[in-house]
């Protein structure tokens, strides 16, 4: 399905409250990357200490030990306001310090560098983010850059914009920000070969989506190749989380009861209690008898121990299985399907494992639920999917994705004469996303639209307004009448709301020498139509589509006054000019005007850059703080390492005078590693690694040695004696395979002279090896021996491998083939060899 080149990295980032999932494309499909401690999942935790961060599992395990300076459950204080009702109330479950910041924001009070420091939701995010591209890097082999993060639908424009601006200090290029049940359902759709056509009925499937902190639930229509989210409903609060407190307050009590103790009263307590309690749910999970919490040390050094079952369990839970129904049921209705129309339901999240929930959701849709996507990977290969679409080095079958705007968006303005604000609900609740909008105004100075909320009571933020944009730079016509502008209003595939473009429409009288009349002419770009006119005060719609389902404002309906009548034309323009009114020669000019925004709660750029920096600087102070603990750890190792092997095999490469030296050395290093040597600089630990490897790397090498040489000594010498058989077999003229015959003679005695010179020199150096002790240096080493064997190699198999010359066949039976002019007969052979052993004889007897 997929192909693409490898030189660009595709990856999905599931960000989830509790814990994080990366998914890469890669070999043609979708893998979920493991992390260094080979886990799928990597915590949603940052740690700050005294040297530097730790992030992920790292961070985790120090929660207990480090736990104000722990930071953790902190999606939600995303785009929020430190005063915000909701930021109170998460700050009491929060066993660290939350402070506001210099706008106002909510901030995390942590000691860094042996330093009080704040961060931002968006810096501490930018953190989270930097491991798991560290950690997608690792797994790529390549440098991560884009990529797509998954966010919950509930999510607002400020919480969106919060997200963005993190991945932008963490250096990552947001394609696009995915919804949670988005993100599943393409996962499912994408796979899928038996959906119905394009012409056909879709195939309506649910997705439930629980995971540690909240609900989500889509109805999705799939057709071949298509995917339409038809409605999404929510509860942010309800989530595994949820149920873990219920058995936290539980046991709170029973000890407090029973052991007169106060778990709340001290926040480490109230995190092992928390762990505990998670483990004790998935237990349930699977179990129905009771299950045993036993926990030594707990408090005051005091043992503690209870008891639970599912049926209790399910009874403290009773209020929030009965809150899974509310979501499910918004979600059909605002879909307007019926239950029977469902084709399947799937589930997905951590919690949906939850025996109670699976059959609360099974009992509201009447039918048994899914499970066939992976409950924890599922967003995040979804993300890596939608990535893979955007990026331009995968080729992906054709699908598209119509997602759907959660809360409903108005628009308000001031009209030019002070008479009151004006507004209307640009996009409606499950409006296909993206999405766009285009509106006239007749204005003859700037003037500001605001960008809101329609319906508080849907909205999870307390903050309705989005955003605010001025329109400037607008003059009246020339007649004096007030100019035409187009403002075009949207929401992206990341479902942020923008006024994207506004242009002035200005009409300019001919020359006297033209004659030509232009008539203006707009082009239309897919965009809904909205025009309006503050004289008349009301908006006209069109849409582009579907000119019968019309949206409901839910702003108050703008008043129209009695003596005005209007002429609505074909393209949805209001026409305020007599149906015969004489049109005069006109030229239209189209000035693009700018638009000064101002967004609430949005990071200003200086203050990005800021963040930037401060992120490089600590990610700079993260990789000196693990080259030191690298440093200061292979000193450690190295100390026990030769410590054990002085006591073992290296004790007899080692005279007694250097074994006393050395292990003095290696004793007082592991005494100053654990004092003054706990917290040194890397150039000390450096330093220090020098000095074992000064005494150490000799005994080392001797006792490798003593294995290696004889090894090659036995090659060596089975070479020297392989070819000293094909000397053999030359000599006595033994050509029955005719192997070496067509070798010339001189080239065998050179093949003689090397082996001979190869085997004295084997047994000199043998001799002078045999000669020292083991704790001497050697007289030779195993490489030398392995340069010899080369250099044989190199000299004899050239000559004995040396190919038979080519001889071709006699054109007639009675004609032999000429003998070539280097190629001796055996009886010439026999001849210069006896010749050659009657010399040799002769200078042996002058010799002696």
């Amino acid at each position: 399905m997929y192909g693409g080149a490898s030189r660009m990295a595709v990856v999905g980032f599931d960000v989830g409250f509790q814990n994080c999932c990366i998914a890469v494309v890669k070999s043609g499909g979708i893998e979920t990357v493991s992390n260094e401690f080979t886990d799928r999942c990597t915590p949603a935790v940052v740690s700050f200490n005294s040297k530097s961060r730790s992030i992920g599992n790292a961070a985790k395990n120090q929660m207990i030990t480090n736990t104000a300076s722990t930071v953790s459950h902190f999606k939600r204080l995303h785009g929020r306001l430190f005063q915000d009702h909701s930021v109170q109330a998460e700050k009491a479950s929060l066993q660290y310090d939350l402070v506001p910041l210099n706008d106002g924001k909510v901030g995390v009070k942590v000691m860094y560098l042996d330093q009080e420091h704040h961060f931002s939701i968006e810096q501490v995010t930018a953190m989270l983010l930097t491991k798991l591209k560290d950690i997608a890097e690792a797994n790529l082999q390549k440098k991560v850059v884009e990529c797509v993060i998954s966010i919950p639908s509930f999510f607002t424009d400020s919480e969106r914009r919060s997200v963005l601006d993190a991945a932008k200090i963490a250096g990552l290029n947001c394609l696009k920000l995915m919804n949670d049940s988005t993100a599943v359902a393409l996962n499912y759709g994408i796979y899928k070969e038996d959906l119905p056509g394009c012409d056909e009925n879709p195939k309506i499937v649910a997705f439930v989506d629980m995971g540690h902190s909240a609900l989500q639930v889509s109805v999705c229509a799939f057709n071949k190749g298509k995917l339409k989210v038809l409605s999404t409903a929510f509860d942010p609060y309800l989530g595994g989380k949820d149920f873990d407190q219920r058995l936290v307050e539980y046991f709170c009590a029973e000890f407090k009861s029973k052991y007169k103790m106060d778990v709340k009263s001290k926040a480490r307590a109230v995190l092992r209690l928390t762990q505990e309690c998670e483990r004790l749910k998935k237990l349930m999970s699977s179990n129905s008898t009771d299950i045993l919490l036993n926990t030594e040390c707990f408090m005051d050094d005091k043992d503690v121990c209870g008891k639970m079952n599912r049926a209790k369990f399910e009874e403290l839970c009773a209020d929030l299985i009965e809150r899974v129904m509310v979501p499910l049921m918004t979600a059909v209705e605002q879909a307007q399907v019926r239950l029977q129309d469902i084709s399947a339901v799937e589930i997905v999240g951590g919690a949906t494992r939850i025996p109670a929930v699976k059959a609360q959701i099974s009992k509201f849709f009447r039918r048994n639920v899914s499970t066939t996507l992976n409950a924890d990977e599922a967003v995040a290969r979804g993300c890596a999917l939608q990535c893979a679409m955007l990026s331009p080095a995968f080729r992906v079958r054709d699908f598209s994705i119509t997602d759907a705007i959660p809360f409903p968006v108005s628009l308000s303005w001031t009209s030019e004469a002070d008479e009151g604000k004006s507004c209307y609900e640009i996009f409606g609740r499950n409006h296909p996303c993206p999405s766009a909008k285009m509106i006239t105004f007749y204005r003859s100075k700037p003037f500001v639209l605001e960008a809101f909320y329609s319906d508080l009571t849907l909205l999870p933020f307390p903050e309705a307004k989005i955003a605010e944009y001025k329109v400037q730079n607008i003059q009246p016509q020339e007649n004096g009448e007030k100019a035409k502008v187009k403002v075009k209003v949207q929401v992206n595939a990341s479902g942020i709301v923008s006024v994207s473009s506004a242009t002035m429409v200005q009409r300019v009288s001919l020359n006297k020498s033209e004659t030509t009349e232009i008539n203006e002419i707009y082009s239309h770009d897919g965009s809904d139509d909205i025009d309006i006119e503050d004289k008349i005060q009301e908006a006209n719609i069109q849409h582009s589509v579907d000119k019968e389902n019309l949206p409901k404002a839910q702003c108050p309906p703008m008043e129209k006054e009695q003596n005005q009548t209007d002429a609505l034309s074909m393209n949805g323009e209001v026409n305020n000019h007599p149906p015969d009114a004489k049109k005069a020669k006109m030229r239209v000019k189209h000035v693009v005007l700018p638009i000064e925004e101002t967004f609430t709660q949005q990071l200003p750029k200086d203050c990005i850059s800021t963040y930037m920096e401060q992120e490089s600087k600590m990610i700079q102070q993260d990789c000196q703080e693990k080259e030191r603990n690298n440093a200061k750890n292979a000193v450690e190792e190295n100390v026990y390492y030769y410590k054990h092997k002085l006591e073992g095999p290296y004790q007899t490469f080692i005279n007694a005078q250097d074994h006393q030296t050395f292990s003095e050395l290696l004793n007082g290093t592991e005494n100053w590693l654990y004092e003054e040597g706990a917290d040194q600089d890397k150039q000390t630990y450096i330093n220090k690694l020098e000095e074992i490897h000064k005494l150490g790397k000799p005994v080392q090498n001797r006792y490798q040695e003593s294995i290696l040489r004889p090894k090659m000594f036995e090659e060596l010498s089975a070479k020297i004696q392989s070819y000293m058989t094909i000397m053999e077999e030359y000599k006595n003229g033994l050509f029955q395979n005719d192997s070496y015959g067509h070798i010339d003679a001189m080239d065998m005695d050179k093949v003689r002279v090397c082996v001979e010179d190869t085997q004295v020199w084997m047994t000199n150096i043998k001799d002078s090896q045999d000669k020292r002790t083991p704790d001497q240096e050697p007289a030779i080493h195993s490489t030398q021996i392995q340069e010899k064997l080369q250099a044989l190699n190199n000299i004899c198999e050239e000559i004995v491998s040396k190919p038979k010359p080519r001889v071709d066949s006699p054109m007639e039976d009675n004609i032999q083939p000429e003998r070539p002019h280097n190629r001796k007969s055996p009886e010439d052979v026999t001849m210069e060899y006896t010749d050659f052993v009657q010399n040799e004889a002769k200078n042996s007897h002058a010799n002696i």
